[in-house]
Protein backbone atom coordinates (compact mmCIF):
# COMPACT_ATOMS: atom_id res chain seq x y z
CA UNK A 1 0.00 0.00 0.00
CA UNK A 2 1.51 3.35 -0.95
CA UNK A 3 0.18 5.98 1.56
CA UNK A 4 -0.01 9.20 0.22
CA UNK A 5 -1.82 12.47 0.44
CA UNK A 6 -0.72 16.27 -1.92
CA UNK A 7 -1.50 19.12 -0.23
CA UNK A 8 -2.89 21.98 -2.31
CA UNK A 9 -3.61 25.56 -2.75
CA UNK A 10 -6.68 27.48 -3.79
CA UNK A 11 -3.83 30.50 -4.49
CA UNK A 12 -0.01 31.12 -3.30
CA UNK A 13 0.36 32.96 0.11
CA UNK A 14 -2.37 30.13 1.63
CA UNK A 15 -0.50 28.90 3.94
CA UNK A 16 0.42 25.17 1.96
CA UNK A 17 3.86 25.35 3.05
CA UNK A 18 3.26 26.11 6.53
CA UNK A 19 1.17 23.42 6.81
CA UNK A 20 2.71 20.70 4.62
CA UNK A 21 5.75 21.32 7.06
CA UNK A 22 4.00 20.97 10.39
CA UNK A 23 2.38 17.57 8.59
CA UNK A 24 5.48 16.05 8.03
CA UNK A 25 7.05 17.22 11.24
CA UNK A 26 4.00 16.01 13.20
CA UNK A 27 3.94 12.43 11.43
CA UNK A 28 7.20 12.51 11.69
CA UNK A 29 6.99 12.65 15.65
CA UNK A 30 4.32 9.31 15.24
CA UNK A 31 7.19 7.62 13.40
CA UNK A 32 6.10 7.64 9.70
CA UNK A 33 9.35 7.13 7.39
CA UNK A 34 7.90 10.36 5.43
CA UNK A 35 9.04 10.75 1.91
CA UNK A 36 8.70 14.41 0.66
CA UNK A 37 7.49 15.66 -2.78
CA UNK A 38 7.52 19.38 -4.54
CA UNK A 39 5.24 20.10 -7.06
CA UNK A 40 6.99 21.90 -9.40
CA UNK A 41 10.88 23.69 -10.51
CA UNK A 42 11.54 24.74 -7.15
CA UNK A 43 14.42 24.50 -4.84
CA UNK A 44 13.84 26.19 -1.77
CA UNK A 45 10.71 24.12 0.14
CA UNK A 46 12.07 20.91 -0.74
CA UNK A 47 15.47 22.06 1.39
CA UNK A 48 12.54 22.42 4.32
CA UNK A 49 11.12 19.61 3.38
CA UNK A 50 14.35 17.97 3.72
CA UNK A 51 15.02 19.66 7.18
CA UNK A 52 11.49 17.85 8.55
CA UNK A 53 12.02 14.61 7.42
CA UNK A 54 15.55 13.87 7.06
CA UNK A 55 14.91 12.55 3.69
CA UNK A 56 15.70 14.16 0.38
CA UNK A 57 12.67 15.68 -1.30
CA UNK A 58 11.90 15.32 -4.96
CA UNK A 59 10.42 17.31 -7.67
CA UNK A 60 7.42 16.28 -9.70
CA UNK A 61 7.33 19.00 -12.53
CA UNK A 62 4.49 17.30 -15.84
CA UNK A 63 5.85 20.36 -17.99
CA UNK A 64 9.66 19.51 -17.32
CA UNK A 65 8.92 15.53 -17.67
CA UNK A 66 6.90 13.00 -19.29
CA UNK A 67 3.56 10.89 -17.32
CA UNK A 68 5.76 7.72 -17.64
CA UNK A 69 8.86 9.24 -16.42
CA UNK A 70 7.19 11.16 -13.33
CA UNK A 71 5.61 7.37 -12.59
CA UNK A 72 8.99 6.06 -11.93
CA UNK A 73 10.51 8.93 -10.23
CA UNK A 74 7.67 9.02 -7.65
CA UNK A 75 7.15 5.45 -6.80
CA UNK A 76 11.16 5.13 -6.83
CA UNK A 77 11.00 7.97 -4.79
CA UNK A 78 8.44 6.47 -2.37
CA UNK A 79 10.25 3.35 -1.86
CA UNK A 80 11.33 2.34 1.91
CA UNK A 81 8.88 4.82 3.28
CA UNK A 82 5.73 4.75 5.02
CA UNK A 83 3.92 7.73 3.45
CA UNK A 84 4.16 10.19 0.90
CA UNK A 85 3.17 13.84 1.44
CA UNK A 86 3.88 16.38 -1.79
CA UNK A 87 3.41 20.20 -1.63
CA UNK A 88 1.46 21.40 -4.51
CA UNK A 89 2.32 24.53 -6.14
CA UNK A 90 0.82 28.46 -6.86
CA UNK A 91 -3.33 27.39 -6.90
CA UNK A 92 -4.23 24.06 -7.54
CA UNK A 93 -5.23 24.57 -11.07
CA UNK A 94 -2.14 27.20 -12.29
CA UNK A 95 -0.23 25.66 -14.73
CA UNK A 96 2.05 26.15 -17.79
CA UNK A 97 -0.56 29.04 -19.24
CA UNK A 98 -3.62 28.25 -19.33
CA UNK A 99 -3.67 24.59 -19.19
CA UNK A 100 -4.63 22.97 -16.23
CA UNK A 101 -3.46 19.69 -17.38
CA UNK A 102 0.61 20.79 -18.04
CA UNK A 103 2.45 21.77 -14.65
CA UNK A 104 -0.18 22.49 -12.66
CA UNK A 105 -0.93 20.71 -8.80
CA UNK A 106 -4.00 18.94 -10.18
CA UNK A 107 -2.30 17.26 -13.03
CA UNK A 108 0.22 15.33 -10.71
CA UNK A 109 -2.24 14.63 -8.81
CA UNK A 110 -4.15 13.02 -11.50
CA UNK A 111 -1.33 11.61 -13.21
CA UNK A 112 -0.07 9.84 -9.90
CA UNK A 113 -3.86 9.62 -8.32
CA UNK A 114 -3.11 10.98 -4.87
CA UNK A 115 -5.69 12.04 -2.79
CA UNK A 116 -5.97 16.08 -2.48
CA UNK A 117 -5.95 17.93 0.83
CA UNK A 118 -7.52 21.71 -0.22
CA UNK A 119 -5.66 24.25 1.83
CA UNK A 120 -8.35 27.25 1.85
CA UNK A 121 -8.06 30.94 3.40
CA UNK A 122 -11.12 31.34 5.63
CA UNK A 123 -10.74 34.35 6.89
CA UNK A 124 -13.89 36.64 6.08
CA UNK A 125 -16.34 34.32 5.16
CA UNK A 126 -18.42 31.71 6.23
CA UNK A 127 -21.06 30.25 3.30
CA UNK A 128 -18.86 31.62 0.58
CA UNK A 129 -16.31 28.85 1.60
CA UNK A 130 -18.18 26.19 0.46
CA UNK A 131 -18.83 28.03 -3.08
CA UNK A 132 -15.09 28.18 -3.43
CA UNK A 133 -14.13 24.61 -2.36
CA UNK A 134 -17.28 23.78 -4.68
CA UNK A 135 -15.57 25.60 -7.75
CA UNK A 136 -12.46 23.65 -7.30
CA UNK A 137 -14.15 20.54 -7.16
CA UNK A 138 -16.47 20.99 -9.91
CA UNK A 139 -13.82 22.48 -12.33
CA UNK A 140 -12.56 19.15 -12.85
CA UNK A 141 -14.08 15.97 -11.22
CA UNK A 142 -11.62 13.50 -11.97
CA UNK A 143 -9.10 15.75 -9.21
CA UNK A 144 -9.45 13.56 -6.22
CA UNK A 145 -10.18 16.22 -3.56
CA UNK A 146 -10.74 14.68 -0.17
CA UNK A 147 -10.60 16.90 2.82
CA UNK A 148 -10.30 20.73 3.15
CA UNK A 149 -7.91 22.74 5.83
CA UNK A 150 -8.90 25.90 6.44
CA UNK A 151 -6.36 28.33 7.75
CA UNK A 152 -6.48 31.63 9.48
CA UNK A 153 -9.69 31.55 10.81
CA UNK A 154 -10.87 33.02 13.88
CA UNK A 155 -11.36 30.84 15.87
CA UNK A 156 -12.96 27.02 17.04
CA UNK A 157 -16.73 28.67 16.28
CA UNK A 158 -15.65 30.20 12.75
CA UNK A 159 -14.24 26.62 11.80
CA UNK A 160 -17.66 25.03 13.00
CA UNK A 161 -19.53 27.06 10.90
CA UNK A 162 -17.33 26.92 7.90
CA UNK A 163 -17.16 23.18 8.16
CA UNK A 164 -20.83 22.85 8.19
CA UNK A 165 -21.85 24.46 4.94
CA UNK A 166 -18.43 22.93 3.42
CA UNK A 167 -19.57 19.28 4.00
CA UNK A 168 -23.27 19.73 3.65
CA UNK A 169 -22.67 21.58 0.29
CA UNK A 170 -19.79 19.57 -1.03
CA UNK A 171 -19.58 16.63 0.32
CA UNK A 172 -15.97 17.01 1.19
CA UNK A 173 -14.78 16.38 4.48
CA UNK A 174 -13.07 19.18 6.63
CA UNK A 175 -10.56 17.92 8.57
CA UNK A 176 -9.05 20.79 10.63
CA UNK A 177 -7.85 24.29 11.04
CA UNK A 178 -5.42 26.81 11.90
CA UNK A 179 -6.39 30.25 13.56
CA UNK A 180 -4.98 32.90 11.96
CA UNK A 181 -2.44 35.51 13.61
CA UNK A 182 -0.23 32.52 15.06
CA UNK A 183 3.08 34.57 13.72
CA UNK A 184 4.16 31.23 12.42
CA UNK A 185 5.24 32.22 8.86
CA UNK A 186 8.43 31.89 7.47
CA UNK A 187 10.81 35.01 6.06
CA UNK A 188 10.97 35.36 2.45
CA UNK A 189 13.12 37.45 0.07
CA UNK A 190 13.72 38.07 -3.68
CA UNK A 191 13.35 34.75 -5.04
CA UNK A 192 10.83 32.99 -2.67
CA UNK A 193 11.31 31.71 1.09
CA UNK A 194 14.73 32.35 2.65
CA UNK A 195 16.54 28.72 2.65
CA UNK A 196 16.25 25.99 5.44
CA UNK A 197 20.15 26.13 6.23
CA UNK A 198 19.96 30.27 6.82
CA UNK A 199 16.48 30.48 9.46
CA UNK A 200 17.32 30.76 12.73
CA UNK A 201 16.31 28.27 15.60
CA UNK A 202 14.22 26.39 12.47
CA UNK A 203 14.21 23.60 14.86
CA UNK A 204 11.84 25.31 17.23
CA UNK A 205 9.92 26.56 14.64
CA UNK A 206 9.10 23.66 13.15
CA UNK A 207 8.40 22.36 16.81
CA UNK A 208 6.42 25.33 17.17
CA UNK A 209 4.08 23.95 13.92
CA UNK A 210 4.18 20.65 14.38
CA UNK A 211 2.03 21.03 17.73
CA UNK A 212 -0.09 23.58 16.13
CA UNK A 213 -0.74 20.98 13.22
CA UNK A 214 -1.90 17.78 16.31
CA UNK A 215 -4.07 20.36 18.35
CA UNK A 216 -6.06 21.85 15.07
CA UNK A 217 -5.79 19.02 12.51
CA UNK A 218 -7.04 15.32 12.45
CA UNK A 219 -4.24 13.14 11.75
CA UNK A 220 -6.21 10.47 11.56
CA UNK A 221 -8.70 11.23 9.42
CA UNK A 222 -5.69 12.51 7.26
CA UNK A 223 -3.99 9.01 7.40
CA UNK A 224 -7.33 6.94 6.61
CA UNK A 225 -7.39 9.79 3.11
CA UNK A 226 -4.21 8.78 2.24
CA UNK A 227 -4.57 5.04 3.02
CA UNK A 228 -6.95 4.92 0.76
CA UNK A 229 -5.59 5.58 -2.03
CA UNK A 230 -5.72 4.26 -6.00
CA UNK A 231 -3.22 1.90 -6.45
CA UNK A 232 -0.60 2.77 -9.20
CA UNK A 233 1.23 0.80 -11.20
CA UNK A 234 4.92 0.55 -11.65
CA UNK A 235 6.61 1.50 -14.90
CA UNK A 236 10.25 1.13 -16.12
CA UNK A 237 12.44 3.00 -17.76
CA UNK A 238 15.12 2.72 -20.44
CA UNK A 239 17.25 5.32 -19.01
CA UNK A 240 20.95 4.71 -18.42
CA UNK A 241 22.63 2.26 -16.27
CA UNK A 242 26.19 1.88 -14.41
CA UNK A 243 28.61 2.29 -17.21
CA UNK A 244 31.86 0.38 -16.16
CA UNK A 245 34.03 3.47 -18.37
CA UNK A 246 32.83 5.91 -16.04
CA UNK A 247 32.23 4.32 -12.88
CA UNK A 248 34.03 6.11 -10.49
CA UNK A 249 34.05 9.11 -12.25
CA UNK A 250 34.41 11.95 -9.49
CA UNK A 251 32.29 15.31 -10.05
CA UNK A 252 32.76 18.02 -8.03
CA UNK A 253 28.51 19.22 -6.91
CA UNK A 254 29.48 22.82 -4.30
CA UNK A 255 26.80 22.48 -1.94
CA UNK A 256 26.60 25.26 1.22
CA UNK A 257 24.38 28.12 1.87
CA UNK A 258 25.62 29.94 -1.60
CA UNK A 259 24.46 26.80 -3.41
CA UNK A 260 22.17 24.12 -3.18
CA UNK A 261 19.53 24.37 -6.13
CA UNK A 262 19.99 20.58 -7.87
CA UNK A 263 17.30 18.83 -8.17
CA UNK A 264 17.71 15.60 -5.99
CA UNK A 265 16.56 13.16 -9.09
CA UNK A 266 19.48 15.26 -11.52
CA UNK A 267 22.20 13.99 -8.35
CA UNK A 268 20.69 10.55 -8.24
CA UNK A 269 20.29 9.63 -11.92
CA UNK A 270 24.27 10.61 -11.67
CA UNK A 271 24.94 8.31 -8.97
CA UNK A 272 23.18 5.82 -10.84
CA UNK A 273 25.36 5.94 -14.18
CA UNK A 274 28.34 5.39 -11.61
CA UNK A 275 29.23 8.92 -10.83
CA UNK A 276 31.05 10.14 -7.50
CA UNK A 277 29.56 13.07 -6.02
CA UNK A 278 32.25 14.76 -4.15
CA UNK A 279 30.75 18.11 -2.15
CA UNK A 280 32.84 21.40 -1.69
CA UNK A 281 32.16 24.78 -0.20
CA UNK A 282 33.74 27.90 -2.18
CA UNK A 283 32.31 29.78 0.99
CA UNK A 284 34.57 27.63 3.17
CA UNK A 285 36.87 25.16 1.10
CA UNK A 286 40.61 26.96 0.20
CA UNK A 287 40.64 24.42 -3.34
CA UNK A 288 38.66 22.28 -5.06
CA UNK A 289 38.75 18.25 -3.99
CA UNK A 290 41.47 16.17 -5.60
CA UNK A 291 40.55 14.21 -8.41
CA UNK A 292 38.09 15.67 -10.26
CA UNK A 293 37.14 15.32 -13.87
CA UNK A 294 34.60 17.78 -13.72
CA UNK A 295 32.34 20.23 -12.21
CA UNK A 296 28.48 21.27 -11.84
CA UNK A 297 28.09 24.35 -10.21
CA UNK A 298 24.21 24.62 -9.72
CA UNK A 299 22.31 27.53 -8.25
CA UNK A 300 21.45 29.40 -5.21
CA UNK A 301 22.57 32.77 -3.71
CA UNK A 302 26.05 34.34 -4.51
CA UNK A 303 24.89 37.75 -4.32
CA UNK A 304 23.66 37.01 -1.03
CA UNK A 305 27.25 36.09 0.28
CA UNK A 306 28.56 37.92 -2.19
CA UNK A 307 31.22 38.97 0.26
CA UNK A 308 32.28 36.20 1.25
CA UNK A 309 32.78 34.64 -1.79
CA UNK A 310 35.28 37.36 -2.97
CA UNK A 311 37.48 37.00 0.11
CA UNK A 312 37.89 33.12 -0.13
CA UNK A 313 40.50 34.68 -3.10
CA UNK A 314 42.52 31.38 -2.74
CA UNK A 315 39.07 29.59 -4.07
CA UNK A 316 38.74 31.56 -6.48
CA UNK A 317 41.75 31.29 -8.29
CA UNK A 318 42.08 27.91 -7.89
CA UNK A 319 38.61 26.90 -9.74
CA UNK A 320 39.78 29.74 -12.54
CA UNK A 321 42.95 28.06 -12.71
CA UNK A 322 40.98 24.78 -13.36
CA UNK A 323 38.67 25.90 -15.65
CA UNK A 324 41.74 27.74 -17.97
CA UNK A 325 43.38 24.28 -17.82
CA UNK A 326 40.43 22.39 -19.38
CA UNK A 327 38.21 20.75 -16.69
CA UNK A 328 34.64 20.38 -17.85
CA UNK A 329 32.16 22.73 -16.12
CA UNK A 330 28.75 22.88 -16.10
CA UNK A 331 27.04 25.97 -14.53
CA UNK A 332 23.34 27.02 -13.79
CA UNK A 333 22.57 30.63 -12.40
CA UNK A 334 24.20 31.12 -9.57
CA UNK A 335 26.58 28.93 -10.94
CA UNK A 336 27.21 30.85 -14.07
CA UNK A 337 26.97 34.35 -11.96
CA UNK A 338 29.86 33.09 -9.68
CA UNK A 339 32.12 32.49 -12.62
CA UNK A 340 31.74 35.86 -13.87
CA UNK A 341 34.30 38.84 -13.50
CA UNK A 342 31.96 39.80 -10.12
CA UNK A 343 28.51 40.68 -8.84
CA UNK A 344 27.02 43.97 -8.28
CA UNK A 345 24.44 44.12 -5.95
CA UNK A 346 21.23 45.95 -5.89
CA UNK A 347 23.11 49.35 -3.36
CA UNK A 348 26.04 49.18 -6.37
CA UNK A 349 28.51 46.92 -4.17
CA UNK A 350 30.57 45.04 -6.70
CA UNK A 351 32.12 41.89 -5.06
CA UNK A 352 34.88 39.66 -7.44
CA UNK A 353 33.88 36.44 -8.54
CA UNK A 354 35.96 33.80 -10.18
CA UNK A 355 36.32 35.80 -13.59
CA UNK A 356 36.39 32.95 -15.90
CA UNK A 357 33.56 34.59 -18.13
CA UNK A 358 34.38 38.28 -19.24
CA UNK A 359 31.13 39.23 -17.98
CA UNK A 360 29.81 41.13 -15.13
CA UNK A 361 26.25 39.67 -13.63
CA UNK A 362 24.19 42.63 -12.21
CA UNK A 363 21.28 42.56 -9.69
CA UNK A 364 18.09 44.10 -10.90
CA UNK A 365 14.58 45.01 -8.66
CA UNK A 366 12.44 42.92 -10.75
CA UNK A 367 12.64 39.16 -12.67
CA UNK A 368 14.77 38.98 -15.64
CA UNK A 369 13.28 35.79 -16.71
CA UNK A 370 10.55 33.45 -14.80
CA UNK A 371 9.11 30.77 -16.53
CA UNK A 372 9.59 27.43 -18.26
CA UNK A 373 12.09 26.91 -21.24
CA UNK A 374 13.08 24.53 -23.87
CA UNK A 375 17.28 24.44 -25.08
CA UNK A 376 17.81 23.07 -28.07
CA UNK A 377 21.92 22.05 -27.58
CA UNK A 378 22.00 20.69 -31.06
CA UNK A 379 19.76 19.69 -33.76
CA UNK A 380 19.38 16.44 -31.98
CA UNK A 381 19.15 17.40 -28.41
CA UNK A 382 16.42 19.21 -26.12
CA UNK A 383 16.22 19.19 -22.92
CA UNK A 384 13.58 21.72 -20.83
CA UNK A 385 14.16 23.72 -17.85
CA UNK A 386 13.18 26.20 -15.86
CA UNK A 387 13.98 30.33 -15.24
CA UNK A 388 13.97 32.40 -12.31
CA UNK A 389 16.26 34.99 -11.71
CA UNK A 390 16.77 38.51 -10.97
CA UNK A 391 20.40 39.34 -12.06
CA UNK A 392 21.63 39.67 -16.05
CA UNK A 393 24.79 39.45 -17.57
CA UNK A 394 26.31 42.60 -19.23
CA UNK A 395 26.02 41.24 -22.90
CA UNK A 396 29.65 41.96 -24.62
CA UNK A 397 31.91 40.49 -27.91
CA UNK A 398 33.85 38.62 -25.64
CA UNK A 399 31.19 35.87 -24.51
CA UNK A 400 31.15 33.38 -27.03
CA UNK A 401 27.19 32.05 -26.90
CA UNK A 402 26.85 28.72 -27.60
CA UNK A 403 24.41 27.24 -30.54
CA UNK A 404 21.97 26.43 -27.81
CA UNK A 405 18.57 28.38 -28.68
CA UNK A 406 16.74 29.01 -25.29
CA UNK A 407 12.88 29.88 -26.38
CA UNK A 408 9.76 29.88 -24.49
CA UNK A 409 6.30 29.06 -25.29
CA UNK A 410 2.99 30.23 -23.94
CA UNK A 411 0.79 29.39 -26.73
CA UNK A 412 1.06 31.35 -29.75
CA UNK A 413 3.79 33.52 -28.19
CA UNK A 414 7.62 32.37 -28.86
CA UNK A 415 9.92 33.99 -27.47
CA UNK A 416 14.01 33.12 -28.34
CA UNK A 417 17.63 34.80 -26.61
CA UNK A 418 21.02 34.02 -26.38
CA UNK A 419 22.00 32.06 -23.43
CA UNK A 420 24.32 29.45 -23.23
CA UNK A 421 28.02 30.85 -22.56
CA UNK A 422 30.60 28.50 -23.48
CA UNK A 423 34.33 28.82 -22.78
CA UNK A 424 36.81 25.95 -22.71
CA UNK A 425 34.95 22.93 -21.55
CA UNK A 426 32.36 25.25 -19.52
CA UNK A 427 29.09 25.61 -20.38
CA UNK A 428 27.09 28.20 -18.05
CA UNK A 429 23.62 29.28 -18.82
CA UNK A 430 20.74 31.04 -16.25
CA UNK A 431 18.02 27.37 -17.05
CA UNK A 432 18.02 25.19 -14.07
CA UNK A 433 17.78 21.90 -16.37
CA UNK A 434 15.95 18.53 -15.10
CA UNK A 435 18.30 15.65 -16.51
CA UNK A 436 15.37 12.93 -16.75
CA UNK A 437 14.10 15.35 -19.43
CA UNK A 438 16.94 14.51 -21.42
CA UNK A 439 19.42 12.51 -19.83
CA UNK A 440 21.69 12.66 -23.13
CA UNK A 441 22.39 16.02 -21.78
CA UNK A 442 24.16 14.74 -19.03
CA UNK A 443 25.58 12.00 -20.86
CA UNK A 444 27.19 14.44 -23.54
CA UNK A 445 28.69 15.83 -20.14
CA UNK A 446 30.22 12.78 -18.90
CA UNK A 447 31.72 12.26 -22.07
CA UNK A 448 33.70 15.62 -21.96
CA UNK A 449 35.06 14.73 -18.04
CA UNK A 450 36.17 11.05 -19.04
CA UNK A 451 38.14 12.56 -21.71
CA UNK A 452 39.65 15.28 -19.58
CA UNK A 453 40.79 12.03 -16.97
CA UNK A 454 42.26 10.36 -19.80
CA UNK A 455 43.79 13.67 -21.25
CA UNK A 456 45.00 13.96 -18.08
CA UNK A 457 46.03 10.62 -17.48
CA UNK A 458 45.50 10.18 -13.52
CA UNK A 459 47.06 13.31 -13.48
CA UNK A 460 44.00 15.25 -12.70
CA UNK A 461 44.20 18.85 -10.73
Amino acid sequence: MMKRVLIAGTSSGVGKTTISLGIMAALTKRGRCIAPFKVGPDYIDPGFHRFVTENPSRNLDSWLLDEKTLKYLFIRGMENKDFGIIEGVMGLYDGFGVNKDCGSTAHISKILKIPTILVIDGSGMSSSAAAMVLGYKAYDEKVPIKGVIINRVSGKAHYEILKKVIERDTNIPCIGYLPKNLGISLNSRHLGLIPAEEVDNLKNKVDTIAELIEKYIDLDKLEDIAANAEPIDKVDLNFPKINEKIKGLKIGIPMDKAFSFYYEDNLQLMKDIGIELVHFSPLKDRELPKDLAGLYIGGGFPEVFGKELEENLRFRENLKESLEKGMPAYAECGGLMYLTEGIEDLNGEFYKMVGFIPTKAKMTKRLQRFGYVEIEVDSKLKIRGHEFHRSMIEDNEKLNYSYNVYKIRDGKVKKRWRCGVIKNNTLAAYAHIHFYSNPNFLLKFINKCEEFKEKSKGGLI
